[in-house]
């Protein structure tokens, strides 16, 4: 694996207006079929006259809010790139408009199987109710997406403050000044290490990159680690290339594998081994670091910042399809476990 340079950034208006209509996550499919139904059903709460008959009239509007909410964000996930272009304002009529037109092709499947329970205003009924539906769905995702760019901008400077230390910087610098004479091109190349290493944390910011990007910087990290640990810093990679497409918030690695080094092989006079594995599993990706804990030296307890954070930031990106677990396992070691999606929304 060799290592590359993380793309730059992109600004965070830009950022934030990509993810408006990102309605590909199947938590947010859920959360928006449910609260389509939860809102017909105390609508119709107020107009029908018995259980039995709010049953009835629920399961019929259902038959039209299912295909129609459906409709419309399967066509906001296949039409975000270009709906992105738009301004904010454009992209408020276009999901309200559609919530309409979806609305009213609902309402036509009952029409056509000759359900539909006669209305008062004909049509306007259902396109109102579709715009209504649609607008508040959408505001609720405008929300979601402003969400992200103050949580990844948190996380980052959480990570400038407590995850590259500055004894980090002064140890790594140490290290090259004493290779300067016996090596000077290894010396070079943990300059150019520790430059990407800050480069990578100053720049970006709320943007996602591949895994394969954020080995490549977790590599970095360790070959600068390794030049101050030598033999006493043991490292497996065990990659599956056909895990490396998969996104990732951007330096969501790095901390963890610091957690490793810091916790595992720091602490111990004989140093301690550090596991990196991949594996792709059809359609998600496993993660894992994985790093011994000394027996004699003693407890480093932190604070969690860092798995804390890059939790937060894989939730924001990948919403219920993560799995995040970290702890110890049976025989003694600690391991951080990601399962995400392998291909991007």
């Amino acid at each position: 694996m060799s290592a590359s340079s993380v793309p730059a950034a992109t600004s965070p208006p830009a950022a934030a207006a990509a993810q408006v209509f990102d309605v590909c996550h199947g938590g947010v499919v859920l959360r928006a079929v449910l609260f389509v139904h939860a809102a017909l059903a105390v609508g119709l709460a107020f107009t029908s006259r018995s259980w039995l008959g709010w049953l009835t009239d629920l399961s019929l509007a259902a038959a039209a809010a299912l295909p129609a909410t459906l409709l419309w964000l399967v066509s906001g996930c296949l039409s975000k790139q270009r709906l992105a272009r738009l301004p904010l304002p454009a992209q408020w009529a276009v999901a309200i408009g559609w919530g309409a037109v979806c609305a009213a092709y609902g309402w036509t499947q009952l029409v056509w199987l000759d359900l539909a329970p006669p209305l008062g205003l004909g049509w306007l009924g259902p396109l109102l109710a579709g715009a209504g539906l649609a607008g508040l769905v959408f505001h609720w995702l405008v929300q979601r997406a402003r969400l992200q760019m103050p949580a990844a901008t948190v996380a980052r400077l959480a990570e400038l403050q407590s995850r590259i230390r500055p004894h980090f910087l002064f140890n790594t610098l140490n290290s090259a000044i004493a290779l300067v004479r016996l090596d000077p091109e290894r010396a070079e190349t943990v300059l150019e290490d520790l430059a990407e290493l800050f480069r990578a944390a100053l720049q970006t910011q709320g943007d996602t990159v591949s895994l394969g990007e954020e080995l490549a910087l977790a590599e970095r990290y360790l070959a600068v680690e390794a030049v101050r640990f030598g033999a006493r810093l043991r490292l497996r990679w065990d990659l599956d290339p056909a895990a490396a497409a998969a996104r990732l918030p951007a330096m969501v690695l790095q901390p963890l594998v610091e957690n490793a080094v810091r916790h595992g092989v720091e602490p111990s006079d004989d140093g301690g081994a550090v596991r990196i594995r991949t594996r792709a599993l059809r359609e998600r990706v496993l993660i894992e670091i994985t790093n011994s804990v000394p027996e004699a030296a003693a407890p480093r307890p932190g604070a969690g910042i860092a798995l804390r954070n890059v939790r937060e930031r894989l939730v924001l990106l990948h919403d219920v399809a993560l799995q995040f677990d970290a702890g110890l396992i049976a025989d003694g070691r600690f391991r951080v476990r990601i399962i995400c999606p392998l291909a991007a929304h």
